[in-house]
């Protein structure tokens, strides 16, 4: 299988997807969009990871390159390919298929609950997952409206759409199962400007005190991706 991913950022990869990806002998490509990196063609791929990232949205004045990942996650999704957006990713692929981001009534950074709906649970996609998981969350801005076609799958007591599945083979998540401690450590050296001590906003030294979580979230990522696998190659997606 041929993994693709978009970077928006030096300090944020696909973290433990990289892993397993590469324990699984998939081949792997990346457009550092930062670089300005081209974008490839969509036959060139067969599952695309869409990162997170400091910037917004709608910021294409500043991040120019923002109009043509969108067209380009458009190609995608109407080329029937499986595609994972974490954070900003999630928001671009929402803003993609009809959806609206705005900001979220309140930030969210740290190591938070969400509560995923009964009816995920119930596929095996997410069976594993616990009701309450502690997921590590960096956000201001939030899918707040998505489509008809979209399913909202999980929510917390800050954000009301914490994660969506579209056509049965697009997700978007607002919070990170892939995060590394290099990774966190990386958000916290680059983005402490945004840790303004709020009621969902963890301290520096919170984020880095927990690597059971960051453990935890790894395993919830690889069972998430084994079994999205098999459901691709058995042609259930």
């Amino acid at each position: 299988m041929r993994l693709h991913y978009l970077q928006h950022v030096p300090f944020e990869n696909p973290g433990s997807i990289l892993t397993w990806a590469k324990e699984n002998g998939h081949a792997i490509t990346s457009t550092q969009l930062y670089q300005n990196d081209a974008l490839p063609e969509q036959q060139g791929f067969d599952w695309l990871v869409v990162m997170g990232g400091p910037m917004n949205i709608y910021e294409e004045e500043i991040y120019p390159w923002l109009a043509a990942e969108k067209l380009f996650i458009g190609e995608a999704i109407a080329a029937g390919k499986v595609i994972i957006g974490l954070c900003l990713g999630g928001q671009l692929i929402a803003d993609v298929i009809g959806g609206k981001v705005t900001q979220n009534p309140y930030k969210e950074i740290g190591w938070l609950p969400i509560q995923l709906s009964e009816e995920v649970r119930s596929t095996p996609l997410f069976s594993f997952f616990p009701e309450q998981p502690i997921v590590f969350q960096w956000h201001g801005d939030t899918f707040s409206v998505l489509p008809e076609e979209a399913t909202c799958i999980a929510q917390s007591d800050a954000c009301k759409h914490q994660a969506f599945i579209y056509k049965k083979r697009v997700f978007g998540f607002q919070y990170h199962l892939e995060n590394t401690p290099s990774i966190i450590e990386g958000l916290v050296e680059n983005c402490r400007e945004e840790m303004v001590p709020d009621v969902y906003v963890q301290t520096p030294e919170e984020l880095l005190a927990h690597p059971e979580y960051i453990e935890q979230n790894n395993k919830w990522m690889e069972l998430f991706l084994t079994k999205l696998e098999k459901m691709y190659r058995e042609g259930v997606l």
